[in-house]
């Protein structure tokens, strides 16, 4: 797949900020242009923790395909929502692990597109393939993920920070729902989450200034609205928590500060 494809490039606005060039921003990426940046340094003013659960999403990924892999003996990936690539991608984190892995990354942002070929690298026994599809196209992802993975075994459905992008609630439930419906038994979904709750006002404040100025749009959920999304399925412990808070490592002192991003792990019977 050409990096430098002019038709994506075509595709790709750089006058107005867009959310997946601020996370690589916030995370210290390069893939972003000074309108993001601009952006991210406004938004980080209404709500200096941004970059902090911009961090600690990342690092929930790590956790939760570690445990994946060790635990659960997951050894497919579906990463829906991929972002642009960065340290510790999926496939990375995974095949690390156990170097046969699969995994299929889904994004629709062009500029993810351009980037695809740091998400295709694979070790020899696994394999990696990418997708440029909408969320919301249920059939032609799974279509196309059944070229890489075995949709009979177990998969971990991987959705960070994605389903934000469906303002329409039961649509946002029926899509992810659809797709849990169609991986086996043993499967896992991981999700996560940017939330509205009373006692961070300023995750709200950030928010309405990112809706007026940048694109796409996003919908906050609260904490219990966020736990319907594992409606069916058999939630780990410890349940729907701030992501830095699910799982932290050993070494980490104390429970840390909660951050705007919650997250959860649940597994298909």
């Amino acid at each position: 797949m050409p990096s430098d494809a002019p038709e994506q490039h075509a595709r790709i606005n750089t006058t107005l900020p867009h959310t997946a060039r601020i996370w690589n921003y916030w995370l210290g990426g390069k893939d972003n242009y000074p309108v993001d940046q601009a952006a991210g340094d406004q938004i980080r003013t209404l709500h200096p923790g941004i970059g902090d659960y911009a961090q600690a999403d990342r690092l929930f990924l790590g956790r939760a395909v570690r445990h994946m892999v060790t635990d659960c003996g997951i050894r497919q990936f579906l990463d829906i929502g991929t972002g642009l690539p960065t340290a510790d991608n999926t496939h990375e984190v995974a095949q690390r692990l156990a170097p046969e892995s699969r995994i299929v990354y889904v994004d629709n942002d062009p500029l993810v597109l351009a980037h695809a070929r740091a998400l295709l690298t694979s070790t020899p026994e696994g394999r990696t393939d990418y997708l440029d599809e909408d969320l919301r196209n249920v059939d032609h992802i799974l279509e196309h993920a059944a070229k890489t993975l075995d949709l009979s075994e177990p998969v971990a459905l991987v959705l960070l920070g994605v389903v934000i992008f469906l303002e329409d609630s039961e649509a946002a439930y029926g899509t992810v729902r659809r797709l849990m419906d169609r991986l086996p038994s043993g499967s896992h979904l991981i999700l996560s989450h940017t939330i509205t709750d009373p006692a961070m006002p300023d995750v709200d404040a950030a928010v309405a200034f990112w809706n007026e100025h940048g694109t796409p749009k996003l919908t906050q959920r609260t904490p219990d609205q966020v736990a319907r999304f594992f409606d069916g399925l058999e939630l780990l412990d410890p349940g729907v928590v701030s992501c830095n808070r699910w799982r932290p490592d050993a070494d980490t002192d104390g429970l840390p500060d909660e951050v705007a991003m919650f997250s959860g792990v649940a597994r298909k019977p």
